[in-house]
C-alpha cells in the first residue's frame, strides 16, 4: 500500500462532532499518525483564528489551510505562506447583492469577521465557530483585502441566489455552499485542492502521497486531488459516490477509522 506523507482533514462534520469537539479517539489517532512521521494539517473554510484553536488542541506545528484555501498560515509562528484575496470590486458587488435582496452578509479582513449590522445570523455564526465579530461598513472593509464573503439564509433561497451571484462575478470568484444555509464567495484560486497542491509542491511530495478527508461540496476538489480521497458516512450521497473510501460517521470517529486503516496499519 501507498506510504502516505500528508493528511489534510476538514473540520466541521468531519473531524468535529456535533458539539464541535474532537473525540479522544480521533485526537490520539492523529498523534500516532504524526509520530509515524506523517504530516497532518487542517483544511477548512473557517477563518484562521477559528482553525488555530483546534490546531493547538492537536499540537500541530504545520501550515493550516483556511478560508477554503484563500490563506495558508503556519499554526505556531503565524507566517503567511499563501494568500488569495478577492478583488475589492468583486467584494463590493456581492455585498451590494445582499443589501438589495435583504439577506445577511459578512466579510473578513486581516482575520477578523465584519458584519454591516448586528443580528441573529451573525451571533449564531460566531457562536458556531467560536470567534468574535465587529460591526462596520462592509464597503470600506472591501478595500482592505477580503479572503471570503459569506451569505447566510434559507437553503432553498440560497440555491437560487447562487445563480444571481455567479452571474455577477463570472470567473472572478468561486461561489459555493459550505453548508445548506451558508453560501460563500472566494477568489477563483482559493480552493482546498489548490491550497493542497501548494503544500505538496512545498514539501516535495506527490499528490499520490496525500490523504484528504471531508464531507461537503467545498471539499470535493481536495478529495479529488488527493491520492486517497476519504468521505465521511454523513456526507451527501453525491459526494460519497466520488470518494475512494467512505469512512465512518463524524460522530463515530470516522477520521480515526480511516487513518488506522490507511496509515497506522501499513
Amino acid at each position: 500500500m501507498t506510504q502516505y506523507k500528508l493528511v489534510a482533514i476538514d473540520l466541521d462534520d468531519t473531524l468535529l462532532r456535533e458539539d464541535l469537539t474532537i473525540s479522544e479517539r480521533n485526537r490520539q489517532t492523529i498523534r500516532q499518525v504524526i509520530q509515524k512521521g506523517v504530516i497532518v494539517t487542517i483544511a477548512t473554510g473557517r477563518m484562521y483564528a477559528s482553525a488555530k484553536r483546534f490546531a493547538v488542541q492537536l499540537e500541530l506545528d504545520v501550515p493550516l489551510i483556511t478560508y477554503q484555501g484563500a490563506l495558508i498560515k503556519t499554526a505556531l509562528t503565524g507566517e503567511v505562506l499563501y494568500e488569495k484575496l478577492l478583488h475589492p470590486g468583486v467584494v463590493k458587488s456581492v455585498i451590494q447583492l445582499a443589501f438589495d435582496r435583504g439577506i445577511h452578509v459578512q466579510a473578513y479582513s486581516n482575520d477578523a469577521l465584519y458584519t454591516q449590522e448586528e443580528n441573529e445570523e451573525v451571533r449564531a455564526y460566531t457562536e458556531l465557530v467560536g470567534v468574535n465579530y465587529q460591526v462596520a461598513d462592509l464597503m470600506e472593509i472591501a478595500e482592505q483585502g477580503t479572503p471570503k464573503v459569506l451569505y447566510s439564509g434559507d437553503p432553498d433561497f440560497l440555491d437560487e441566489f447562487a445563480h444571481e451571484v455567479k452571474a455577477v462575478v463570472g470567473n472572478r470568484a468561486n461561489v459555493f455552499k459550505s453548508k445548506p444555509h451558508f453560501l460563500e464567495v472566494t477568489h477563483p484560486e482559493a480552493t482546498k485542492g489548490q491550497a493542497l497542491d501548494y503544500l505538496v509542491q512545498r514539501l516535495g511530495i506527490t499528490r499520490e502521497e496525500v490523504i484528504a478527508l471531508g464531507d461537503s461540496y467545498n471539499d470535493l476538489d481536495m478529495i479529488e486531488y488527493a491520492g486517497l480521497g476519504v468521505v465521511m458516512e454523513n456526507a451527501p450521497e453525491a459526494i460519497r459516490q466520488l470518494a475512494d473510501y467512505v469512512t465512518g460517521h463524524h460522530e463515530k470517529d470516522g477520521v480515526a477509522e480511516a487513518l488506522n486503516r490507511f496509515v497506522l496499519s501499513v
